[in-house]
């Protein structure tokens, strides 16, 4: 009766709604495991999962008299998580046959996300193999029940959910004497795997919305007043600023376009330009992120790939982007300027947003589902065109639950952001920092080296994310105090140079976390985070991503990587068939790099197979770079390759048989094409012939060893 009577006042109180009973398996012997937001935690576990368990609890709770009280309701076993004697009396409950509770954590949460998971759960669950059942709690921290600092939002009865997870296990590595893994690294092993465990249940549980929709929810989480973002103009903008300009600019945009369509955005880092892209989602107009610096040429292939009729971009961007021959370059397109928009909002507009729209947002946006496109980004194909990477509202979404479920952010940080918003990792992380709470600073353009240090200073800024050329350039303009606040550094797109690493530790005492990631895939493929670190590596997989190495010819070590995600592309937009999706061969998407997995998941990566060279973080296309040199001198053969350059990431090699072409030849025809300028060769070196394979083609093999020589 007691049971019955707590269960009621809960579910009055904090609305309590479990989700996943069907997960719950009808044998016993099971280790429920879960997340620790708050003192309520096993008071709900108790309560609502529909088995009797044994809850193991911390010695030191049974201190205080008011635990003491509750425990008495339930069976328990009170241990020292860090005590391998301990666990042993767990194993015992589990192959009696027992169900027992046990929080992996060791303690309540006070940054609202997983915290150290200790190693002796994951030893119960490898020793015993017992099955693992997986409960998100989701709500509890936000309660005054919780212990999240005061920065965090705090409500008197939050609404809580518990998630019940399909149940899981921990397969123990078999010891050996004389080789790996014995004693200690067995247990570490099965610690990791209950991390593992941890993180996938964490972004599994996430619901299924739009990227409307969950800022939606984070607004009404943090409340309309909380500052969130700001960008060059030093205004911090709140929830309720952004949901305002978000609804106007959308409203703009029906105007010139149907549901559905996909249309051009061509405007700065600014925060105009991600509530363009918020207002755009919440009126079922999908934006396609155009990179404006890849010139004419590449902008317009980008256009064709994905049918777009329509792009919307600013007079004053333009202006001072000095853009206006690039954009007077693109034809069959209808150019919007934001300020001549402007005026189409008219006194109806104004007071549809005003009296309804701002008032009942979600009943004045127009339905779109989870599964269909929520953005378009580009990258270069092969052949030399652009090809359109379409992303869904869940992909997106995905992707920033498997980065929150494995990196520590959380709402004391700031996030200095000046990876443009065309870049994959750009518009997710604009958008993982709104849905979380963390405050931003955007950045019109990452070239700025000396001003980007001051303002990552002067605004205190803890979280920052650029490639290794950009921090080998931040550290050089740096002072060494400019980074004090700085708690999270992490580069990616191109490998992270040692020197910079070497740097930035002995500089400014920072440790960077090196990533991997890809367009296709939302971007985040891996990371090192703080609790899983090797330098060298890109880190592991985020939790629920599938993979799989092919084996190449000629290549000893690892193999060609594919992934399988949710957080995988829906598929591409191509240049030969616009607008036309394209999907991954049975959702599995081939990276085109060649890497290696070490003993612990850890991902090595050893080259790349497509024919691209990363330039200062760019991927640039080696057809492009010959096209331009056969535009050049069309009566003499030309091929590009790479070196390795410290500075840059690649450089490009260009072999000609021409003895006359020079540098200055290939910036006139890019000028001319449209061609970014990037895409101009390094290096010109004179041969007597390009060499060809047996089959006519190019033998690129031996032009890259070439190439490392030259």
């Amino acid at each position: 009766m007691l049971a019955k009577l707590l269960r009621f006042i809960c579910k009055i109180l904090f609305r309590v709604e479990v989700r996943g009973l069907e997960n719950v398996p009808k044998e016993d012997g099971l280790l429920i495991v879960a997340n620790h937001e708050s003192f309520l935690d096993g008071l709900l576990l108790g309560l609502f999962l529909p088995k009797k368990a044994t809850f193991v609890v911390h010695t030191s709770v049974l201190k205080k008299w008011s635990f003491r009280q509750a425990l008495r309701l339930t069976s328990y076993l009170a241990v020292d998580p860090t005590s391998p004697l301990a666990m042993k009396k767990v194993i015992k409950l589990l192959e009696a046959g027992e169900n027992v509770v046990i929080f992996p954590e060791g303690r309540i949460t006070l940054t609202g996300n997983l915290m150290k998971v200790y190693d002796g759960p994951g030893f119960v669950a490898g020793k015993t193999a017992a099955d693992i059942l997986p409960v998100r709690i989701d709500g509890a921290a936000e309660s005054y029940f919780g212990r999240l600092t005061r920065h965090h939002p705090r409500r008197l009865l939050p609404k809580v959910t518990l998630t019940i997870m399909p149940t899981t296990s921990i397969a123990m590595p078999k010891a050996t004497h004389h080789g790996f893994p014995t004693g200690k690294q067995r247990r570490r092993i099965a610690g990791e795997g209950m991390r593992s465990v941890m993180q996938k249940m964490l972004f599994q549980s996430q619901k299924s919305r739009t990227l409307f929709e969950a800022f939606l929810d984070a607004k009404d989480k943090f409340g309309d007043n909380y500052k969130l973002i700001e960008d060059i103009n030093e205004t911090e903008e709140t929830y309720q600023n952004v949901l305002k300009k978000s609804l106007a600019l959308g409203r703009i945009v029906t105007k010139v376009s149907h549901a559905g369509e996909t249309v051009g955005v061509m405007m700065p880092n600014i925060t105009n330009t991600v509530a363009l892209y918020l207002g755009m989602s919440a009126f079922n107009r999908v934006p396609a992120m155009l990179n404006y610096t890849s010139g004419t040429a590449g902008m317009q292939n980008a256009c064709i790939a994905a049918n777009i009729k329509t792009i919307i971009t600013s007079h004053k961007f333009i202006e001072t982007a000095k853009l206006e021959s690039v954009v007077a370059g693109l034809t069959n397109l209808n150019i919007l300027y934001l300020e001549d928009l402007r005026a189409q909002f008219g006194v109806v507009d104004r007071a549809w947003l005003i009296g309804y729209a701002l008032h009942y947002p979600r009943a004045a946006m127009e339905v779109s589902k989870p599964d269909e496109p929520a953005v378009v980004l580009f990258t270069s194909g092969s052949e030399g065109k652009p090809k359109g990477v379409v992303h869904s509202h869940k992909s997106i979404l995905t992707n920033i639950s498997q980065i929150m479920a494995i990196l520590d952010f959380n709402v004391t940080d700031k996030w200095m952001l000046v990876l443009p918003v065309f870049h994959a990792f750009g518009f997710t992380a604009s958008l993982l920092t709104i849905y979380n709470g963390m405050k931003t600073v955007i950045f019109p353009s990452p070239l700025q080296y000396k001003v980007i240090p001051e303002v990552i200073y002067d605004r205190g800024c803890t979280v920052f994310i650029a490639t290794s050329t950009f921090l080998a350039n931040y550290a050089k303009y740096a002072h060494p105090y400019d980074f004090y606040k700085l708690r999270v550094v992490i580069a990616g797109a191109e490998k992270l140079n040692e020197e910079v690493r070497k740097t930035y530790q002995e500089k400014f005492g920072i440790r960077i976390l090196e990533g991997y990631g890809a367009t296709e895939c939302a971007p985040v493929l891996s990371a090192n985070t703080a609790m899983a670190n090797k330098n060298g590596s890109v880190g592991q997989f985020v939790p629920g991503l599938e993979h799989r190495l092919e084996t190449v010819t000629g290549i000893e070590s690892g193999g060609l990587l594919h992934v399988r995600g949710e957080n995988v592309m829906m598929g591409y937009y191509l240049f030969d068939n616009p607008g036309v999706l394209h999907p991954p061969s049975e959702g599995w998407y081939s990276t085109g790099d060649i890497v290696e997995l070490d003993a612990q998941g850890y991902i090595h990566i050893k080259g790349r197979v497509k024919r691209f060279a990363k330039v200062a973080g760019e991927m640039v296309s080696l057809e492009v770079v010959e096209h331009i040199a056969n535009t050049a001198a069309p009566e003499h053969q030309h091929a590009a390759s790479t070196q390795e350059d410290a500075g840059r990431g690649e450089n490009i090699i260009l072999f000609t048989t021409d003895p006359e072409l020079k540098r200055e030849d290939l910036q006139i025809v890019a000028k001319n094409t449209g061609s970014p300028e990037i895409a101009i060769a390094r290096k010109i070196v004179r041969v007597e012939e390009i060499p060809v394979l047996g089959t006519g083609k190019t033998d690129y093999v031996t032009l890259k060893q070439m190439a490392e020589t030259a």
